[in-house]
């Protein structure tokens, strides 16, 4: 296994990547305030697919990690990071691959599904459920949760948990604000229907964020949901469970 940050030019922005592994290319996407190597790397995700014989390819999204820094939030619209996707696709030549994306990451791979269906060969959405479809809310406390003088000054729970972690990853917190007043884009139902690939959407039972499984699997034709017991947004990336069922779905 080997990685190694490259970067290339999407439509003017600056995005990093990673690549491990060989074989069948699958992209992970990962979730707001977070990175790529955090996502997928730190949690074992990476070592996982590539013992399963996959080419592994994990991106910054903008705004987060080794990527550009934009501070405009009209720049940060889901749909523009399913491009950023798309465009990595056509900078390392795979006509088409598998994509799991992890909440926000999970809206993007919904979004690059639906727009992009002959790049997408299956597609997990995990911590993002029924929320993908009602939204998710709270953004606005979140942004300016992170743009508070310090975590000490953040009063609501909820924006204060992005803010801590936020700083764990050492994100620049100004350009996470910006991401959040507009990355939180709903998807219809009637978009969700158009999706004709096979479909693995998973979260945890106590996740307030993704919300119900069942909702979304209803929505997307054949698609099929996994619930993590007992875990929450932010333990149910490493899951083993989540795992295995990944694994097995992939095929």
């Amino acid at each position: 296994m080997f990685g190694g940050m490259h970067k290339f030019n999407s439509d003017g922005v600056e995005i990093a990547y990673e690549v491990a592994g060989e074989g069948a290319p699958i992209l992970l996407i990962h979730g707001f305030a977070s990175t790529g190597r955090v996502n997928w790397w730190d949690t074992g995700w990476v070592k996982t697919l590539v013992e399963a014989g996959r080419r592994v390819i994990t991106i910054d999204n903008r705004g987060h990690g080794k990527s550009e820094k934009l501070y405009d939030s009209d720049l940060y619209p889901a749909t523009e990071m399913a491009e950023d996707a798309r465009r990595l696709l056509d900078h390392l030549g795979i006509a088409q691959c598998d994509v799991m994306g992890y909440s926000m990451g999970a809206r993007v791979a919904a979004f690059l599904t639906i727009r992009h269906p002959e790049r997408v060969r299956r597609a997990v959405f995990a911590g993002l459920a029924s929320r993908m479809i009602t939204g998710v809310g709270g953004g606005e406390a979140i942004a300016r949760g992170l743009e508070a003088p310090s975590r000490e000054d953040v009063t609501d729970a909820g924006a204060r948990s992005f803010r801590v972690f936020a700083e764990q990853t050492k994100s620049d917190l100004k350009a996470l604000a910006a991401c959040i007043r507009s990355s939180r884009e709903k998807i219809s139902v009637e978009d969700l229907r158009s999706i004709a690939v096979p479909v693995l959407v998973v979260a945890g039972t106590k996740d307030d964020v993704a919300g119900d499984v069942q909702t979304l699997v209803a929505a997307i034709p054949g698609a099929e949901g996994v619930e993590l017991p007992g875990r929450n947004h932010m333990n149910a990336v490493g899951d083993r469970g989540y795992r295995q069922a990944v694994v097995r779905f992939l095929g």
